[in-house]
């Protein structure tokens, strides 16, 4: 029988452990946008580890001499921001021509629409553009100037989290190795060789998705040129570039490509516009339910099923962000999974 003094030192204990756990919850929760920051940092890092890899590793036979880390990982690094800059080169000029076009035309296609309310007895009277907007809501004005002081602050916000994401990668990618050894010190010596596999097979699947990104977009760019270029969509081809980096952002990507498309379909007619947005439609469709699934599970070797439920249960969770990574987090539970798995079937043998 347990004395009074051991009953009440394990209830401090349990209590003590219950608040530290909760206290940890809430420290998590707390800097959850902080730690969102080091998983997309991690993910990228393991995405380009078999690039950097391969940069660094001697090309001659025999060689000894190997290129630095840190300058393989700034070569790619120099690569994108190439890449950014020429497809916004490539981009913002044609932009900015159908930005001035679309609002050259804004008072035509208004009284076009004004035109077909009245016909339609939807409006009594026609009004001016002036009018219109003198007639709107009392705090619109403040509204607006609120909304684009929050989207200044979110561009901003954006690209200081952009910058802490390139540099906490490229830190990651130098200490990876260092990493690793150290966390694997806590690990019992005869886990250690299992938790290298698995580690392996992490950056892999990473890796594959990275890649699978990679020719999605493509697939979506060629579909999107072809299809607009033979439709004579005007500056098709910045269409089919928005729409292969839209690609990369699950469910609401593919939607921004469409609306651009529609959007600039309707500055030469409606009848185009409804062509392209049915285009669209049906590609979208295509993407979602056939391209995903089957490109993610031949690349990443994640099934269909766990691809789609992922993106729900990502979307769900933390929207846009948490589809975003939805894919790769199941790959990478996958491998945890199947190495669970794996040791409890050896323990069953070895019972047996």
């Amino acid at each position: 029988m347990s004395s009074e003094p051991d009953f009440t030192r394990r209830m401090l204990q349990t209590v003590a452990t219950v608040a530290g756990v909760a206290i940890l919850l809430a420290v998590l929760w707390a800097a959850r946008e902080a730690l969102l920051l080091v998983y997309v940092s991690a993910l990228i890092a393991m995405g380009l580890s078999p690039l950097v890899k391969l940069i660094e590793r001697p090309r001659q036979q025999g060689a000894t001499r190997r290129v630095p880390r840190w300058l393989a990982i700034l070569a790619i690094y120099a690569v994108l921001v190439a890449f950014v800059v020429f497809i916004g080169l490539l981009v913002v000029p044609p932009l900015v021509a159908q930005g001035a076009s679309l609002w050259a035309k804004l008072p035509t296609e208004f009284n076009r629409f004004q035109t077909f309310l009245i016909r339609h007895r939807l409006m009594t009277h026609p009004v001016t553009l002036e009018e219109a907007v003198q007639n709107a809501p009392s705090g619109t004005g403040g509204n607006a100037v609120g909304t684009v002081l929050v989207a200044i602050s979110s561009l901003i916000g954006g690209i200081f989290g952009l910058i802490t994401i390139l540099i906490l990668t490229f830190y990651l990618l130098i200490e990876a190795g260092a990493m690793f050894e150290y966390l694997v010190r806590f690990v019992p010596p005869g886990r250690r060789a299992d938790l290298a596999v698995a580690a392996r097979q992490g950056v892999a699947k990473v890796a594959a998705w990275l890649r699978a990104q990679f020719i999605l977009a493509g697939v979506m760019g060629t579909f999107s040129a072809v299809g607009l270029g033979l439709m004579g969509v005007p500056y098709f081809y910045v269409i089919a570039l928005i729409a292969a980096i839209g690609e990369t952002i699950p469910i609401v990507g593919p939607v921004i490509g469409g609306v651009t498309a529609v959007a600039v379909a309707i500055t030469v007619s409606p009848k185009l516009a409804l062509m392209v947005g049915t285009y669209f439609l049906v590609l979208h469709q295509l993407e979602a339910n056939v391209l995903v699934p089957k490109i993610m599970e031949r690349s990443v070797g994640v099934s269909p099923v766990a691809v789609l439920v992922a993106l729900l249960i990502g979307g769900a969770l933390m929207g846009l962000p948490g589809a975003i990574l939805a894919i790769p987090t199941a790959a990478l539970l996958s491998v945890i999974i199947e190495e669970i798995a794996a040791e409890r079937e050896g323990r069953l043998q070895r019972i047996r």
